[in-house]
């Protein structure tokens, strides 16, 4: 969890707002440390989270969270954490008995259609419990990223149904919230990843969006990242709300500086 974020987005692992779907998105640059801070501030606010991680190991998502001060082993023993190794359960898929149900049960399929299995491991991992002392905060489902399912074979609009379902279950009907990373292909002609993007922009609360900087690399300046804050019960001028800033990663921290206004440059 990065503090100066949680400043910069107004939260607090004591404070958390629920129903919400938050948006993050990356181009030209690397916005994994975005679902870092999604992920160690959820878990400090005690709430029960669902990681679907297509991108990398448990030990890498584990190794950045001791940094950032949690234990995902921790968290995965005392039930608080599911986490789905998308990596080595891509794997797994290939090897067990066809009738036997798996969360990415559409790799094997002919014709990658839907994303049930998908959504029904969530279901599963997220539904409250009765025993209201052993209960978490609110459930929280985080996916990084959801531009690897288009890679898979899936189309766009059967992603948008799986967070569609997703919503109705986790936001409107459990209280909690979510979020995703999808990858922005920039300049280059990717239609389906741009009809998932578009897609989810509507439907977002919170749009972060991390930049590489048109100049190239930089030293002390590492890209900058857009706020976009979306009120859609609002009337149209106090709908949406637009800040950028720039930013420097740390080992353990991330700073957040107005434009311009870089240590460095000053």
């Amino acid at each position: 969890m990065f503090p100066e974020l949680n400043n910069l987005l107004d939260t607090s692992p004591d404070r958390v707002e629920q129903g919400k779907l938050t948006l993050l998105c990356d181009v030209k640059t690397d916005g994994s440390f975005l679902v870092h801070h999604f992920l160690s501030f959820y878990l400090k606010a005690h709430c029960k989270v669902c990681f679907v991680a297509l991108t990398q190991s448990f030990s890498h998502y584990n190794i950045v969270g001791q940094k950032l001060g949690v234990s995902l082993t921790t968290a995965r023993e005392r039930g608080q954490l599911v986490f789905l190794e998308g990596l080595k359960s891509a794997m797994d898929v290939f090897f067990r008995p066809q009738e036997e149900p798996h969360p990415l049960q559409f790799l094997r399929e002919a014709s990658a259609g839907n994303l049930q299995p998908l959504y029904e491991f969530v279901q599963d991992a997220l539904k409250p419990v009765a025993d209201r002392e052993a209960a978490w905060r609110c459930p929280v489902l985080l996916v990084d990223d959801l531009s690897v399912l288009l890679s898979l074979g899936l189309g766009a609009v059967a992603v948008l149904d799986f967070i569609h379902y997703c919503r109705a279950t986790v936001c409107w009907e459990w209280k909690g919230n979510i979020v995703a990373l999808v990858h922005d292909s920039g300049n280059t002609e990717d239609e389906e990843n741009d009809i998932l993007l578009n897609g989810l922009s509507h439907q977002s609360h919170l749009i972060l969006r991390a930049e590489g900087l048109a100049t190239g690399f930089c030293r002390d300046v590492h890209g900058q990242l857009r706020v976009l804050w979306r009120r859609p019960l609002q009337p149209t001028a106090l709908r949406d709300r637009n800040l950028i800033y720039q930013y420097k990663i740390q080992d353990k921290n991330v700073s957040f500086f107005a434009k311009g206004m870089s240590p460095a440059v000053l």
